[in-house]
């Protein structure tokens, strides 16, 4: 028994009963077939703007595309961008109270030390040089290359230029390994904090928070969409910055979504979550995919001239943008978390291993999509067939790569 956890001998029986039955829960198996499939979306995005769509990534490779296919991508895109990432930051939060219960404060850091500062450092030491060398020797488009266009030298002479050229801690899919990071610090900080006023298994920290009411989740997407839209005065949307490689235009939404996770752990809010209630929220899900079209019109996103008013700035369109995007990713992430929860909450074999090797996909996606698009790029068609084409083999890919880096004891350790 660990000393955080010889705290139960002193709770009177009514406390020691409320925090066994917030501990002793099931596995979520719909959370981890969740998580499968918002890394699976992931590598879909990242393939999608390797075939055209108009996204920060590292290669790009040129040609034409379908208008239809899109049309179809950005609206699907734009619903992601609203709530896919702040859907795996609630996940994060969820799990994050019981880890430090069990661990204690010293035990949660170091393990999340681990768990997100080694796998980020294996892919910005290791992994991220060997993609961009492999973009930058072939040349692409050269949208993507970190030099004029093709890099001529071996590896070792790229290893020289390297760090000073990219300049960025959290390239590529690791800058969420980064912020989680930082956020589950500041958890452990807050706890410390906490406890100081109140014992860790007498205080707030053990009390079943209770459900919110539709009105208060109201307010907390409302809430949300404000301060976004403030801190748009100083930070761009779709703009990520150096070297910490943060969109902070959207880490409001991160940000409470991660709170919420913590407060929806503490409550059982995913088990007591009525589908009565759902209903209401799929209603607002819905109306906001019905106005995405006109936020993307009035953007000029169907035009190719893109107004930047709706990613920075005191203007309506920013305002209407930050404030559809707080309602769109609260709403969201209570119908998807429904909706896997009624229908995917059960695993065979197939999904049981996928879900097991999604945090080691999430890390090393980029090293196998990357050269597989090189290795591909000599194939001449639309752009948009060849997404289609080689989306499925590049999703199997990475999982089969991830699944064998897993074997490997060393990497094991590292990949989760």
């Amino acid at each position: 028994m660990t000393t955080h956890d010889s705290g139960l001998l002193s709770a009177d029986p009514s406390t020691l009963r409320d925090h066994t039955r917030i501990q002793a829960r099931p596995r979520l198996l719909y959370i981890d077939n969740l998580r499968t499939a918002v890394i699976i979306g992931v590598i879909l995005v990242h393939l999608a703007v390797t075939y055209g769509f108009d996204a920060d990534w590292m290669y790009y490779e040129g040609g034409e595309t379908n208008p239809v296919f899109n049309a179809v991508a950005l609206m699907l895109a734009g619903i992601g961008m609203a709530f896919a990432l702040g859907l795996l930051f609630l996940i994060a939060g969820y799990f994050t109270p019981p880890a430090f219960d069990r661990k204690g404060s010293r035990g949660f850091v170091v393990d999340r030390l681990k768990r997100l500062a080694i796998p980020w450092l294996f892919y910005a030491i290791f992994l991220n040089p060997l993609v961009h060398y492999a973009v930058d020797v072939h040349g692409g488009d050269c949208q993507g290359s970190l030099f004029d266009c093709q890099f001529q030298g071996s590896f070792w002479d790229y290893l020289r230029v390297y760090p000073g050229t990219l300049g960025s801690w959290g390239d590529g899919p690791v800058w969420f390994l980064e912020a989680l990071l930082v956020f589950s610090l500041f958890y452990a900080l807050w706890r410390q904090l906490v406890a100081r006023r109140a014992s860790a298994i007498d205080g707030p920290l053990r009390r079943p928070l209770p459900l919110p009411s539709d009105g208060s989740i109201a307010i907390f997407a409302l809430a949300i969409g404000l301060v976004t839209f403030i801190v748009r005065f100083w930070f761009t949307a779709f703009d990520f910055i150096e070297p910490f490689h943060f969109e902070f235009a959207r880490f409001t939404q991160y940000v409470a979504l991660f709170a919420a996770g913590t407060w929806a752990y503490r409550g059982d809010w995913l088990a007591t979550f009525s589908d009565r209630r759902v209903r209401t929220w799929r209603w607002v899900a819905l109306l906001c995919i019905l106005i995405l079209p006109a936020l993307i019109v009035a953007s000029g996103g169907l035009s190719g001239e893109f107004d930047e008013r709706i990613a920075h700035g005191v203007n309506w369109l920013s305002f209407a943008y930050s404030v559809w995007e707080g309602f769109m990713a609260v709403s969201m992430v209570i119908v998807v978390l429904a909706w896997f929860r009624s229908h995917f909450n059960q695993q065979g074999r197939l999904a049981r291993l996928m879900s097991q090797t999604s945090f080691a996909v999430y890390v090393i996606h980029p090293a196998v999509i990357v050269p597989l698009a090189l290795f591909l790029s000599g194939i001449e068609m639309n752009l948009s067939l060849k997404f289609l084409v080689v989306a499925p083999f590049a999703v199997a890919l990475c999982y089969l790569v991830a699944y064998g880096l897993r074997q490997v004891p060393g990497l094991k350790a590292i990949l989760g």
